[in-house]
């Protein structure tokens, strides 16, 4: 079995997220409404808010098939 790379910084965002979710008892509804106050305060100070689906027109990774004749031409 393949193990995963640990990243840090993925790591920090999880334990962030963990702390936020749990600073409101992980209720759904007052963490999206602390987000949107955030947005909006942000969105007031002059920073720009975009959506990823939005701002992403293609898929970020793309699965390809490579045949394996391929590699064995290449020998």
């Amino acid at each position: 079995m393949q193990t995963l790379m640990t990243d840090e910084i993925i790591e920090e965002i999880h334990v962030i997220r963990d702390e936020h979710a749990r600073s409101f008892d992980f209720n759904i509804q007052r963490i999206i409404a602390d987000l949107k106050k955030s947005e909006q305060m942000h969105t007031e100070q002059g920073w720009l808010i975009t959506s990823a689906t939005k701002s992403v027109s293609k898929p970020v990774f793309q699965r390809i098939q490579i045949s394996p004749l391929a590699n064995e031409a290449s020998v």
